[in-house]
């Protein structure tokens, strides 16, 4: 019996142990878990989702509209950004995706020629511009300069990029297109990557656009819209959108001052634009 009464006091303070271990969280030390509700509430079915195929140099404007439209919606956005002739040859091979905003007219007009897009809005104007190093060492003044012996140049693809496009233009009109061939180091696929080649120095001076400019990297020649290729963003849905209701609404949220006003806050003229009135999109 002496033995007995110990026995039953470690039973009763095992118990107790083995209760209050059941009543404590397994989380790890020094975080915290909140409690989630038995179940969600689901969008509503009308709402779903919807990719965008979208030129790589609209990203910052349109990440923060697919947040925003979210929000204000509940219908997700999802986004596949590449240059804009890869993105059409994507769809073509794919039928997939809800809604293509190129760089240029030039791109969606393509898209359309193949039965990928019809009607379309204008949202704003890809401006190009001659980026050069900081403080010009070169002392590069104008497109002509592109051709000068000995300068390294940086392009986007011709094929890929609306930038590209718009550079080969301007260069077959100042009859420049072979001397310019000479200078180029690097053609890229996307204007992203060519920004990034210029920003590190890789290059003497690069064909970007205004909104692509990092004052504090690189410095800017303004092109006279004369001489320069300016360039107009469109959007459009897709003819094969299985979501064509939310693909409509997105394009008109973009095309609507609220959707305007992002890529204005990321350095794009809106359209219409009177000092680009000359410009035909």
């Amino acid at each position: 019996m002496k033995y007995l009464r110990p026995l039953v006091i470690l039973t009763v303070l095992l118990i107790c142990a083995l209760l209050a271990a059941g009543c404590t969280s397994s989380s790890p030390a020094g975080t915290t878990t909140t409690a989630q509700p038995a179940t969600t509430i689901a969008p509503a079915a009308s709402s779903g989702s919807i990719i965008v195929f979208a030129g790589a140099g609209l990203k910052a404007p349109l990440d923060e509209i697919g947040t925003a439209f979210a929000q204000k919606y509940g219908i997700d956005v999802q986004y596949n950004y590449g240059g804009a002739g890869t993105l059409v040859t994507q769809m073509n091979l794919t039928k997939k995706g809800d809604v293509f905003m190129p760089g240029s007219t030039v791109e969606f007009q393509t898209a359309k020629d193949q039965g990928l897009v019809t009607t379309s809005q204008l949202v704003a104007y890809h401006v190009p511009v001659i980026a050069v190093q900081k403080g010009n060492p070169k002392n590069i003044t104008t497109l002509a300069d592109f051709a000068r012996p000995g300068l390294k140049i940086a392009l986007g693809d011709a094929n890929a990029t609306a930038i590209g496009k718009a550079g080969a233009k301007m260069f077959k009109k100042l009859n420049i297109t072979a001397a310019v061939e000479k200078n180029v180091v690097t053609r890229t696929p996307t204007i992203n990557e060519l920004t990034v080649f210029m920003n590190l120095g890789q290059a003497d001076a690069a064909l970007l656009t205004l909104d692509q400019i990092d004052a504090t990297k690189v410095d800017a020649i303004v092109i006279p819209v004369k001489d320069n290729n300016v360039l107009v963003t469109p959007i459009g849905a897709t003819t094969f959108s299985q979501n064509t209701g939310a693909a409509d609404k997105f394009v008109a949220y973009v095309a609507s001052d609220e959707g305007k006003a992002f890529f204005a806050k990321h350095g794009f003229p809106i359209y219409p634009d009177p000092v680009y009135a000359s410009v035909t999109p």
